[in-house]
This record gives C-alpha cells, structure tokens and sequence, in this order.
C-alpha cells in the first residue's frame, strides 16, 4: 500500500524560493522547511530573506539566506551556481516576485512596460534556464513560477499585468515539454488576493476590502499560508504526475461571475 503520508514529506529535499522575504514567498519558504525540506530563502531584500531564514531555524528547521534580484539574470544565474557548489542538489525551486504598475494601457510608458515585462515575464524565464539546467543535470526536481488569477480575468488598468502572467502560464507548458523527460516537474499556482504586507493598504479601503473579498466564493481573502500549501503540494512526490499546469487558490474567484449571493438562504 502506498505510504501517502511519506508523499508529502520533503526531509532530505533541498530548496530555493526567490522572493522570500515576504508574502506568498516567505510563507512558501517556510511550508516548504515544515515539512521538513532545508530552504535557500532568496530575494534582493537581503533583510528580508534573513529574517525569514532565521524564523525557520528558530522553529527546529534549515535555512539560510541569500541576495538575488529576480530581474537580473546574471544575479538568478548566479543564485543558482551558489546553491549548487554549497548543495549536493536542488529538489525544489520556486519563484514568487512580480510587478503590477496599475495604468491604463494609452498611459503605460515604455519605462513602465520595461519592469513590469523584466520581472514578470523574463525574470520567469532567466529562473527556468537557470534551475532548469541543474535539474536537467541531476535528472529531476520540481520548479515552481507564480501566475495570477488575472490571467484570465481582468479589469481595466490590469492589462499588462494580467498578459504576463497568462504568459506565465504557457511558458510552464512549454518548459514541461522540454524537461519532463529528464524527471524535471514545471508548473504554476495562480492567486487570487491574499492577506500579505503588500496587499496591507487594501484594508485602509474596507470598500475596496469587501469588493474583492465578494469576487471569492467565500467572501474573504485567502491567507498566504494557504497558497504555500499548494506550493508544498507541486513541490512534493504527491504531485509527481503533475507537470505543465497551473494551479487556482483562489477562492473560486474563476468559478463564479460576480458575488455568491444568490442561495444565502440554503446556506442557514
């Protein structure tokens, strides 16, 4: 009988988050240590990253700490030499940075387009190649990008935004078909809103607050550790058939077209 309990356990699994210095990054950082996996905690906040790092040894777990900007491939490429002369190998390796410069598409700068594309859409790739490479190497492991639920609904000032992360989602499919026979794993969560520092100023906005919350079929925003868990989830052996896809935490966010109001009543 299959040991179901033993798929989800990452003891002896080395892996590297980029953008762990906060929100869904350092809640994925610190699923991934409870479960029992020793963390790279990356990101170009070095305070940040050490902060979390420290967080984990605090509670019994392995990690440490290292500057890279997710928008530098010499620095992601970089990242990932380090990791491999200091590791006998990468398991797992996950990024999560991104960047929304909310404006309509006629006011958007070529500046604008510029950081928004470099992050979100090349800094994806410069982490494939370079993470890629080493488990292409090793003959296996699980490489994680971060979507969004704007990826297939948007709403105006979101356009640029939302095509890089739908852009995301086809660079997993095609990254999976290059790797998937050396044993490499290559897929995507796509949040919806989560309760992070960066999200904060939202809730000086209770309109604003509530309006997304009622897009969810539970009219609340999801908490990060709730998107880490979908992160331990690819990350680990239960999802070793899984590759080239992305998965939805978001509350039902794409299931429903407006507020879950209508059936209240059978809810009581």
């Amino acid at each position: 009988m299959t040991d179901y309990r033993r798929l989800f356990d990452l003891t002896g699994k080395v892996a590297v988050v980029l953008g762990a210095a906060s929100g869904i990054g350092k809640s994925s950082a610190e699923a991934l240590a409870g479960l029992g996996a020793t963390v790279v905690c990356a990101d170009r906040d070095g305070g940040g990253a050490e902060a979390t790092a420290a967080g984990i040894r605090e509670r019994g777990g392995a990690a440490e700490a290292i500057v890279a900007d997710a928008a530098s491939a010499a620095a992601v490429k970089g990242l990932a030499d380090l990791v491999k002369a200091r590791r006998p190998r990468v398991d797992i390796a996950v990024t999560t940075p991104g960047l929304n410069i909310r404006k309509a598409i006629l006011d958007y700068t070529e500046e604008d387009l510029d950081r928004v594309v470099t992050l979100n859409l090349k800094g994806t790739v410069y982490f494939f190649q370079a993470f890629g490479r080493i488990m292409m190497e090793q003959r296996g492991g699980s490489i994680i990008a971060c979507s969004s639920v704007r990826a297939v609904t948007i709403e105006p000032g979101l356009a640029v935004y939302g095509s890089t992360k739908a852009a995301i989602g086809l660079l997993v499919k095609g990254f999976a078909s290059e790797v998937g026979a050396f044993g490499v794993r290559v897929n995507a969560i796509a949040p919806s809103i989560a309760e992070t520092a960066l999200t904060e100023p939202f809730k000086q906005r209770p309109d604003i607050h509530k309006l997304y919350a009622a897009h969810t079929v539970f009219n609340r925003w999801s908490k990060a550790d709730e998107v880490a868990c979908a992160v331990a989830f690819l990350a680990s052996d239960a999802a070793s058939y899984v590759s080239g896809s992305t998965l939805f935490v978001d509350g039902g966010w794409t299931a429903i077209d407006g507020p879950p109001t209508g059936l209240t009543q059978l809810a009581r």
